[in-house]
């Protein structure tokens, strides 16, 4: 069975976000062993953060997200400048590396201010949930929805319409 994982920084706040997310962590049992695994977010001084200040909390994100990824798993970015893909498009790419025989794979989520060039380099592809902004809360729960919605599809499953 494929081990998948979606690394996150920060933490779920919202008690209706957290429900959505496990109730398709419940059911991506069926296919996986699904985790998610929640890192901390770097603190920074205040809400008026430098340019410099940032890079380094996002260097420090990018260290413990890098230090959390499986060895060998096929790493996921989530990302603005990540490239658009269809619920069939990111089927399709679970069940290569389900085939491959490296079938380990990482999904990741970094913080609001989006993810260290670190984890973007060392990402095997770069994916995009759409041109609109989302909550980090709600793109977790829309992440783990479309992964529940690919298993079904690469099961044969009529979930998705």
């Amino acid at each position: 069975m494929q081990n998948m994982d979606l690394i996150c920084v920060g933490k779920l706040n919202a008690p209706y976000f957290a429900a959505g997310v496990a109730e398709y962590q419940k059911r991506l049992a069926a296919f996986c062993r699904f985790r998610i695994i929640e890192l901390p977010e770097a603190p920074l001084p205040d809400k008026n953060a430098s340019p410099a200040q940032i890079e380094k909390a996002l260097e420090k994100e990018g260290k413990a997200i890098l230090a959390a990824v499986r060895k060998g798993a096929c790493l996921v970015a989530l990302c603005v400048e990540g490239k658009q893909i269809s619920s069939e498009e990111l089927a399709a790419q679970i069940e290569r590396q389900a085939l491959s025989g490296a079938g380990d794979m990482a999904f990741v989520i970094g913080s609001s201010h989006g993810l260290a060039p670190a984890v973007k380099a060392a990402a095997n592809a770069r994916i995009s949930l759409g041109r609109i902004t989302l909550p980090h809360q709600l793109a977790r729960l829309v992440l783990a929805e479309q992964l529940y919605r690919a298993c079904t599809i690469n099961a044969g499953m009529k979930y998705h319409k």
